[in-house]
């Protein structure tokens, strides 16, 4: 009997001792998430809530153009609009029958409406694959303070190429495109999802860049010392482009078979520190 009596209050004990350690590593946790809510504000959003066409208070059209990433862009609605909570960006083959070319590629931006400088951002997507799909989350500056690309810099949050498991991160500069200049490293793939959404995040400090995939940190790029603009074009304010490219040097050749292709956002959100 009196071996029984030890052994309930050794495994009651033991219990009370995982409990405890349970209860606090939740509470820490809790903690944590309390410590970021606080840490950061969100300055700027959008959920894409409201069905039609992106809020003109908050985008624009890009138009189309003669890089790569604009060689098709449309204003169209069949490539461009928001439904069901989600901003959709397709890449499809030209129903326009007056457009000389063959495809249509959804292309959003805040230029003129929305730039920042410094904080963190944020945007949760999905992409669906096919050889020579191209989405982008990305931001360029919005005044070319240090000349035309690449001298003004520019910041790539997400680039997938074909049905690729993987994205790229990456930053431009004259530096890195023009002086050949590859240390520190510039660029970094992180595993995404495939099919599902992922979240895409950028915290943009004054000495450094830190890119996120999930939450999980792919790389960070820091600003050198004793350098110019030539390394860090990075301190002015920058703008927010969505699209959904076809094709282009990088990716290569586009195979109708596989289109449709297309991009959903579910939301957009730009943080600042309080």
């Amino acid at each position: 009997m009196q071996h029984n009596i030890s052994l309930f209050f050794i495994a009651s004990f033991c219990l009370f001792l995982f409990s405890t350690c349970k209860s606090s590593s939740i509470r820490s946790t809790g903690k944590a998430k309390l410590h970021s809510e606080k840490e950061w504000a969100i300055i700027w959003e959008d959920d894409f809530s409201v069905d039609g066409h992106p809020d003109s208070s908050k985008w624009i059209f890009s138009g189309r153009g003669t890089s790569n990433w604009k060689c098709y862009c449309s204003d169209s609605e069949s490539t461009t609009f928001v439904k069901d909570g989600n901003l959709y960006l397709k890449g499809i083959i030209s129903t326009d029958s007056n457009d000389t070319a063959k495809y249509e590629t959804g292309c959003i931006e805040s230029r003129n409406k929305f730039s920042f400088l410094y904080g963190k951002i944020e945007v949760k997507a999905k992409v669906n694959g096919g050889k020579g799909a191209w989405p982008a989350i990305w931001m360029m500056p919005s005044q070319p303070t240090y000349g035309g690309w690449p001298n003004s810099g520019e910041i790539d949050i997400m680039e997938r190429l074909n049905q690729d498991n993987y994205v790229y991160q990456s930053v431009h500069s004259q530096y890195i495109d023009v002086q050949d200049i590859k240390n520190p490293k510039h660029s970094a793939k992180a595993v995404i999802e495939s099919g599902d959404y992922n979240v895409y995040g950028l915290e943009w400090n004054p000495d450094r860049l830190d890119f996120f995939v999930n939450g999980k940190p792919s790389f960070s790029y820091p600003r050198l010392q004793n350098t110019d603009s030539n390394q860090w074009p990075f301190d002015r304010e920058f703008y927010i482009i969505l699209n959904q490219a076809l094709g282009g040097d990088w990716v290569g050749e586009i195979l109708d078979e596989d289109l449709p292709v297309e991009m959903l956002v579910d939301w957009v959100r730009v943080y600042q520190k309080k």
